[in-house]
């Protein structure tokens, strides 16, 4: 009779765990980076950087009818951060890298509640920034409906930290922690519809960033920046077009803009050119308030260079920017592919000393498919010119020749239950 129990009690639970969906995978990433002037121009008295970080995440899924549920653990490791016998981790960078809950409410309808990484479109505006070892991620709750080839999502942040831990809920909101746009408040729609050839999407978003009294301790409400745009994508055949639209202001930003066009084409079966330009907005010193934009919480490093010379965590009311970029991927094999961009700078405002040419990147990147991993290799030269030296503070008597960055990574991303 025991027997019977135990057998009905299995049946039983493999019913529930088949009506559910459970994964678990992971990542493992160490890359390797040689930095001779990687985001600014280095001195010819400096040597170049290098050195090897790992990205580590274990990934866990479960999904019913009713809800979805995600976490990821993460943690970053610089080789040889840790001295020998360390008992904890030096730069505390294990952390959890995503944990949210996805409600059905039915009718199309449902809510995403947690930490989340936020990507729409190209990434322009909101993206993962999965370059980058710890990626980028949000604390939001987001309201979604989804009905067809139309979707809208409502999403709402209010940012706290432990600073002040008496003051945490009790007796005040005062947000301290501040750097890369870290906001205290966040609010944002997004609306998209897609046709056969042709998808239209439009943002409007609203941060707001603690403002402090004279005495930098006492609280007073908050500087909000507004961010509107567009973006909208065709593509048929061979032949696709995409376009970036989109404006800021604010209590401190007036004016703002980013405008983008790229065009693709797929020439043959082993090769695919590209061409665009990017027009962000510079600040004009003239004006009380700042005329420059900031892309925000956009994966950065895919516009603008490689290396990173513009808006990653740099170029933040400045200049502003024009890139124009040629671009070129070969199939080489059934594994293998190389990605070849070229890409002009210019500011979109001239330099106290009238110049505005900036200077040429090439880019290339090198992808190789083997079983159950991937290697990337890739290599960027910057050629500055005279308006690049003046912008970063190195005068070109002192720069080093050659300013160039060089990195290779394995990709693996085992599959434990699935």
């Amino acid at each position: 009779m025991k027997k019977q129990y135990v057998i009905l009690g299995l049946l039983l639970g493999c019913l529930q765990f088949a009506q559910a969906q459970f994964t678990l995978d992971g990542e493992f990433r160490p890359r390797t980076e040689y930095r001779h002037g990687f985001s600014s121009i280095i001195p010819e008295a400096a040597d170049a950087g290098f050195g090897v970080s790992t990205r580590l995440r274990l990934n866990a899924g479960f999904t019913t009818e009713a809800y979805k549920f995600y976490l990821s653990i993460q943690d970053v490791m610089v080789w040889g951060e840790n001295r020998q016998l360390l008992p904890y981790d030096q730069n505390n960078s294990f952390a959890v890298f995503e944990a949210w809950a996805d409600i059905n409410l039915g009718e199309g309808f449902s809510t995403k509640l947690g930490r989340q990484a936020i990507s729409y479109d190209d990434q322009r505006i909101f993206g993962g920034l999965d370059w980058a070892q710890q990626g980028r991620n949000h604390d939001a709750a987001i309201i979604k409906y989804n009905k067809g080839k139309f979707m809208i999502d409502l999403g709402l942040a209010f940012s706290q930290d432990y600073s002040n831990p008496t003051g945490f809920i009790n007796t005040g909101t005062a947000y301290n922690t501040t750097g890369y746009f870290t906001y205290k408040t966040m609010q944002y729609a997004y609306l998209k519809q897609a046709w056969e050839h042709f998808s239209g999407s439009l943002l409007l978003l609203n941060n707001g960033f603690q403002k402090f009294e004279a005495d930098n301790v006492t609280p007073d409400g908050v500087n909000s920046l507004q961010t509107l745009g567009t973006h909208l994508d065709y593509k048929k055949g061979g032949f696709g077009i995409a376009a970036n639209a989109f404006l800021q202001t604010g209590d401190q930003v007036e004016s703002a803009y980013l405008l983008g066009l790229d065009l693709s084409y797929k020439a043959s079966s082993k090769v695919a050119l590209g061409a665009g330009l990017e027009i962000i907005s510079g600040n004009d010193t003239s004006t009380a308030k700042s005329e420059a934009f900031f892309p925000l919480y956009g994966t950065n490093h895919k516009f603008n260079g490689f290396m990173d010379y513009f808006y990653v965590g740099n170029h933040g009311n400045n200049v502003g920017l024009f890139d124009v970029h040629v671009s070129a991927n070969f199939t080489l094999n059934e594994t293998s592919n190389l990605t070849v961009t070229a890409l002009n700078f210019s500011g979109q405002e001239a330099l106290p000393s009238g110049e505005t040419s900036l200077g040429t990147e090439i880019d290339l990147v090198y992808a190789k498919k083997f079983k159950g991993y991937s290697l990337v290799l890739g290599y960027s030269q910057m050629f500055a010119a005279d308006g690049m030296y003046e912008l970063k503070g190195v005068t070109k008597a002192n720069a080093a020749d050659g300013l160039n960055w060089g990195w290779a990574m394995i990709v693996m991303k085992p599959k434990f239950l699935n």
